[in-house]
């Protein structure tokens, strides 16, 4: 197991006291470009994606080792581990969004929009009605290499979300060029939105309410290439995944301090018994480290 030396980047005096471990770990490395990382207490174990191979892979924690979860997987991107423990999946291969079922079983939760197959799906959350949201950038069909080329059928990059109670899939979000990671704020009044092709790439907050969105003036901008995952902490400070590591930006959307990471970051959760070990997946790998704050209480 590799070790890489922990380097926090402390840009406002309020990161100062923001660490963990001296050494992050990487867990695991040789994929083509790693993504989608969701832990499952129960089981303790973290679930990955390795796009452009079309397979899951499994982290034990147990163990350390790591297996195939699901191969072929319908080029899975991001997920999330629904209120009920099961695994919601973004399939850029098959245009949709899945759940994983306790039993194995696969449930389809999204498909079309109004007749037409989304582009394919990237990131997923879920708001504490029950609700799916969902980006839906190109990436999949742009080319071969993690989906099937082709052409859009919306013809627009945008946000929806999947109503817990009908199952109807809405916009909510339709002025994008590559809408990407989303993570809501702790009370879920707010949602932050990455779109990763602007130049600068950029983070958008939205006022939510009753599951519409308002607003959207730009949140954060980035300094090294595009933002991809997000988080936040139980300090409501948003974590957002760029290429030289991790941002961390206060709640005013002031950047204070960075984690450095020598891979290009693409996303981020969090885990362990006490929800404060980080997990990154960065290029061709994953890494762990124990820091000194967590995740939010569900």
């Amino acid at each position: 197991m590799d070790m890489v030396k922990a380097q926090f980047e402390v840009l406002d005096e309020r990161f100062a006291r923001v660490n963990g471990d001296e050494w992050m770990r990487r867990l695991h490395t040789g994929c083509r470009w790693t993504e989608g990382p969701a832990y499952f207490p129960a089981g303790r174990y973290l679930v990955f994606s390795d796009i452009p191979n079309d397979r899951v892979l499994r982290w034990d924690e147990t163990t350390g080792a790591v297996g195939v979860f699901r191969e072929p997987a319908g080029f899975h991107n991001g997920h999330t581990v629904d209120r009920q423990g099961r695994l919601v999946s973004c399939e850029q291969g098959g245009r949709r969004v899945t759940r994983t079922e306790h039993d194995g079983t696969t449930t389809v939760l999204a498909e079309t929009y109004q007749g037409k197959r989304f582009n394919s799906p990237n990131d997923v959350v879920e708001s504490l009605d029950g609700a799916i949201w969902f980006t839906d950038p190109s990436y999949g069909i742009d080319s071969d290499y993690e989906g099937h080329q082709a052409e859009s059928e919306i013809g627009a990059c945008h946000v929806y979300r999947v109503d817990p109670v009908d199952g109807s899939v809405r916009i909510v979000a339709d002025d994008f060029s590559r809408p990407n990671g989303l993570a809501f704020s702790l009370d879920e009044s707010l949602l932050y939105i990455a779109d990763t092709r602007q130049k600068p790439s950029h983070i958008r907050v939205f006022s939510v309410e009753n599951g519409r969105l308002s607003g959207g003036e730009v949140f954060a901008t980035s300094d090294a290439g595009g933002f991809d995952g997000m988080r936040l902490d139980a300090a409501g400070r948003l974590w957002a995944a760029a290429h030289d590591g991790l941002h961390c930006f206060a709640p005013d959307g002031t950047r204070i301090g960075k984690l450095r990471v020598p891979e290009v970051c693409s996303n981020l959760t969090f885990g362990g018994p006490r929800r404060n070990d980080l997990f990154i997946t960065a290029s061709s790998s994953v890494y762990t480290l124990r820091v000194n704050f967590s995740a939010p209480r569900i």
